[in-house]
């Protein structure tokens, strides 16, 4: 993972915490828990994970079940997460600023394999790419995102009061 130019990719201290990322045991929702995604492999800067893709979570375009796009989206943007999570520290934690999403073929029911990597890091964004495959080695959609690297002890901007005059508060409060 590492492109020329860049140096190479650091894991951060939540690297150590990998299973903290698919806490299965907790409460409450949780995509791990709710569609059973499985950690295949974790590295520095890169994850990837299967689910099996039931055909409950499908609609019918024809004779065959094609598994919904917002759900093929979930499973990218976990990978991508995932490869983020690698590289931050315990005092840091990520928002997505940016994610698209090309389905380059329909998914139908069954273990679909998902990839996502980071591609470059900086101080304050992290660039990651992902893709979904299935069992027959066909590429199903691909995607990149933008997460924005904030600290972990604020709120990041999300619970945040507006100000007196209906204004979005500064970003330093």
């Amino acid at each position: 993972m590492t492109r020329p130019g860049d140096g190479a990719i650091q894991p951060g201290e939540r690297f150590a915490d990998m299973h903290a990322w698919e806490d299965r045991r907790g409460t409450g929702p949780h995509i791990w828990r709710t569609l059973g995604y499985r950690r295949v492999s974790w590295t520095p800067g890169g994850t990837t994970l299967e689910w099996d893709a039931p055909e409950e979570y499908c609609f019918r375009a024809g004779a065959e079940p094609i598994v919904q796009g917002g759900l093929v989206t979930a499973m990218l943007d976990t990978a991508m997460g995932g490869a983020c999570w690698t590289l931050l520290d315990r005092d840091e934690l990520f928002r997505t600023a940016d994610l698209r999403v090309e389905f380059l073929r329909a998914t139908r029911p069954g273990t679909l394999r998902a990839t996502g990597e980071v591609v470059r890091r900086t101080r304050r964004v992290v660039f990651c790419a992902a893709e979904v495959w299935d069992t027959a080695g066909k590429l199903l959609a691909t995607s990149r995102c933008t997460q924005v690297i904030l600290p972990a002890s604020e709120a990041a901007g999300r619970y945040r009061p507006s100000k007196s005059d209906g204004h979005l508060p500064d970003a330093g409060g």
